[in-house]
């Protein structure tokens, strides 16, 4: 097939497109992933690909991934550069469009492959939607028996799965979340368009607060998905999202997208009930939306079944007001002037204050003024003097001096300790770039430790928990402060432990928690409560924000050190 504009796509020239099945599927235990659960990482140390296997343990005939490399070029013009999952015969790429010169994102599989008809007619439907809330499918291409779907790639997006690793959405945010996703929906839906997969890693929140939705229809497609009721799939998919965005809980048992689910044995309970504070409204939207027993019920409120009666619902509550901002102090109102109105104060110049008093009482007032200043000068020379006097007294006081200088003791602040090494720390033993440990307390703003770039957030009973470095202070120090500087912008958290050596043999979970914070800046700073009396020192990364490809590394949830500083007294 020649090459095409990406601009839109050919849509007759697929052979018996229009014969293929409804693209609808049951998004039963989606990834956390746009692009599905297999994960990557640069230079290959941990990676992990999930290719789906027969009895034998051989690959489907129809199944078999193409074998492709970085720098092939597809229609001549997108330039393949990391795969980024690869699983049930198809995969998907980060790529160049060297003709238009910008990011695309690209998903192959042959074209004997079972499924390839139906992703080809789903990815040129979801093409002619034209949508901007979602993400575009640019191309859609089957040549030199390929069948790929070109897509846009955001690299200024963040997926809703880090924004909720951070902690729970603001009332506003979770009803600008619900509000336009459940629009978005409804809108595709009345084109016969289905997602079935939308996960918080299908969804992205732009700089502007907007959210963009991809894998429309192309992800239920890949993976073979259909559903008998696609319309009530896809609302108690937003409501879980709702759910998680007010509770920062999956509203199911089991643990997903990062998020731990609910206590076994308790039932679907309202938002409102798992957390305290969560907006009341938002939280009983959000019950209606997924699928629940009849626990609506009580409420005299009917279930939401369609994205389109989860907008209308949305739209129909009271409006949820941004949070306040800071109080700054207004001008002073202008007070009426003569000519009627409140016009500017230039134009009608105050009157001149009144003359000094002249009389012959003004004259008095003025001498008794004069006399009782005087008076308190002298009062005010008389009390310098005398306690000028009682500190020299002091001075020669031995207890008084010794009372002094205890207190200065209490006043000392604290100062830095020395690291004096470090190395990489792992649960599993995947280490990420052991050799930049050293570049984390260099004093060296060029230079730090990055780890890699996972399509996953990090989290308890995952593919990874989490990454650190423990620090050796020499010996035992009494820690009191850390400061640590990070790459990326973006929630990360860090917890502080006290290990038992450079090498610890156990978790996380053995050792002493000192401090945790989760800082959405480049600088997080860790007070102590109380001192702790340790010599190694455990930075533990537990949550990472998504950022986008640069020079040494690709996209995805990544972070990195540039110095760590700690102190103590």
């Amino acid at each position: 097939m020649a090459e095409r504009s990406t601009a839109a796509v050919d849509v007759a020239g697929s052979s018996g497109a229009q014969d293929e099945p409804s693209l609808t599927a049951k998004a039963d235990k989606a990834t956390a992933d746009g692009t599905e659960a297999g994960i990557t990482e640069e230079s290959g140390a941990g990676a992990r690909l999930d290719t789906e296997r027969t009895t034998d343990g051989k690959a489907p005939r129809g199944d078999r991934a193409p074998e492709l490399h970085s720098g092939h070029k597809l229609a001549g013009r997108y330039r393949l550069e990391e795969c980024v999952t690869r699983l049930e015969g198809f995969s998907s790429w980060r790529a160049v469009d060297e003709k238009l010169r910008r990011a695309v994102g690209v998903h192959l599989l042959p074209a004997d492959h079972p499924r390839a008809r139906t992703v080809l007619a789903a990815a040129r439907s979801a093409a002619l939607l034209g949508d901007p809330r979602f993400v575009q499918v640019l191309d859609a291409v089957e040549e030199d028996d390929l069948v790929y779907v070109v897509h846009e790639w955001l690299p200024d997006a963040t997926e809703l799965t880090s924004v909720l690793a951070s902690g729970p959405m603001e009332a506003f945010d979770a009803y600008q979340l619900v509000s336009q996703v459940s629009q978005a929906m409804a809108a595709a839906h009345r084109e016969g368009l289905a997602h079935l997969r939308l996960g918080p890693g299908c969804v992205l929140r732009t700089g502007s607060g907007q959210y963009r939705i991809r894998g429309l229809a192309v992800m239920a497609a890949l993976r073979g998905i259909t559903s008998d009721s696609p319309q009530r799939t896809d609302t108690e998919a937003i409501g879980a999202l709702l759910y998680a965005a007010l509770t920062q809980r999956w509203p199911y048992e089991g643990d997903a997208h990062g998020l731990a689910g609910l206590p076994k044995g308790v039932g679907l309970i309202a938002p409102d009930q798992v957390r305290a504070g969560v907006h009341r409204g938002l939280s009983q939207l959000a019950m209606r939306a997924l699928v629940n027993d009849g626990a609506t019920a009580s409420r005299q409120e009917p279930p939401c079944t369609t994205p389109e009666e989860l907008a209308k619902a949305v739209s129909a509550m009271p409006r949820v007001r941004p949070p306040e901002t800071p109080f700054s102090a207004t001008p002073a109102y202008p007070r009426p002037q003569p000519g009627g109105g409140y016009g500017p104060q230039a134009l009608h110049p105050a009157a001149p204050p009144p003359p000094p008093l002249q009389s012959r009482t003004g004259t008095a007032i003025k001498w008794i003024v004069s006399s009782l200043l005087i008076a308190a000068l002298g009062l005010g020379s008389w009390q310098l003097a005398d306690a000028l006097l009682k500190h020299t007294d002091s001075d020669d006081d031995p207890q008084q001096s010794q009372l002094s200088d205890n207190e200065a003791k209490k006043k000392i602040v604290s100062h830095a300790l020395k690291i004096m090494g470090a190395q990489e720390y792992a649960t599993d033993g995947g280490l990420q770039h052991p050799g930049q440990v050293p570049n984390t307390y260099d004093k060296q703003a060029g230079t730090a430790w990055r780890s890699l770039s996972f399509n996953d957030q990090l989290a308890p009973n995952s593919y990874k928990d989490g990454v650190g470095i423990v620090y050796d202070l020499g010996k035992e120090e009494q820690v009191t402060k850390a400061e640590i500087d990070m790459i990326h912008e973006g929630g990360t958290t860090i917890s502080l432990y006290a290990a038992d050596s450079l090498t610890p043999s156990g978790p996380p979970s053995t050792m002493k928690k000192l401090s945790e914070v989760t800082e959405n800046g480049r600088t997080v700073q860790f007070s102590l409560k109380k001192p702790a009396k340790t010599r190694y020192v455990l930075v533990w990364i537990t949550a990472m924000p998504n950022a986008g490809q640069e020079q040494y590394s690709r996209a995805g949830h990544k972070q990195g050190i540039t110095e760590v500083r700690f102190r103590g007294r």
